[in-house]
């Protein structure tokens, strides 16, 4: 069956996916021990604006958006959702989920945070819509500058960090956490929900830049 047959599954992993990230980054908000390197940004300038971090988290998106224009990337239908489903879900989750004061409570929210942000990653990105504004940045700085995707992930999120937790945004033992097993929980789920093959029916890893990419918005 073709991707395009696969419509109805895909649309639901992407969406599903999304609001997932969204809530999964909230929980990691609430273990207040660290949050993923993006996270730290927006926290930072939630913090100085007075914004919420999920309306940040939206202002942020669509900027990075922007510099795809002179990198030449194409944005897809999950490139664009990105940019507000994770930023809604984020602050509902936030909304919704009572503070967390004692360490008992906190360090499960992390480890959950992090496990549900591999399997909304391998959901979105298994949807084959294209990858988040931040994947495409670094895939574009990757075609535009000859350097490695695994350098300029490095360089941009080391700068991200920085800046946030200059701001204000939240590093600790999560940030580290997150780091080493992002990857390994994504490579995961992307075979989990990876769709059916035209050719034979059996499944497959979402092909191309978002595979090489991974694996945060």
């Amino acid at each position: 069956m073709s991707a395009q047959g696969h419509l109805p599954r895909r649309l639901t992993q992407l969406y599903a996916g999304l609001a997932l990230y969204g809530a999964s980054s909230a929980l990691l908000v609430e273990a207040g021990l660290g949050l993923e390197p993006w996270n730290v940004l927006h926290q930072g300038l939630a913090e100085r604006t007075g914004l919420t971090i999920g309306v940040v988290s939206i202002i942020v998106g669509a900027a990075v958006l922007l510099l795809w224009i002179p990198l030449r990337q194409r944005p897809g239908l999950g490139t664009v959702s990105n940019v507000f489903v994770v930023g809604v879900a984020m602050d509902g989750t936030l909304a919704l989920v009572p503070a967390a004061q004692a360490l008992t409570v906190r360090i499960p929210l992390l480890l959950a945070g992090i496990l549900l942000n591999g399997a909304a990653t391998g959901l979105y990105i298994a949807a084959r819509f294209g990858p988040g504004p931040r994947d495409g940045l670094m895939t574009g700085l990757h075609r535009r500058t000859g350097r490695s995707i695994r350098l300029m992930r490095t360089a941009v999120e080391v700068a991200v960090v920085v800046t946030g937790f200059a701001l204000g945004g939240t590093i600790g033992v999560g940030t580290l956490l997150y780091a080493v097993s992002i990857g390994p929980l994504a490579q995961l789920f992307l075979r989990v929900f990876a769709l059916p093959s035209a050719s034979d029916g059996s499944t497959v890893v979402a092909a191309g830049q978002p595979r090489r990419a991974i694996l945060r918005r």
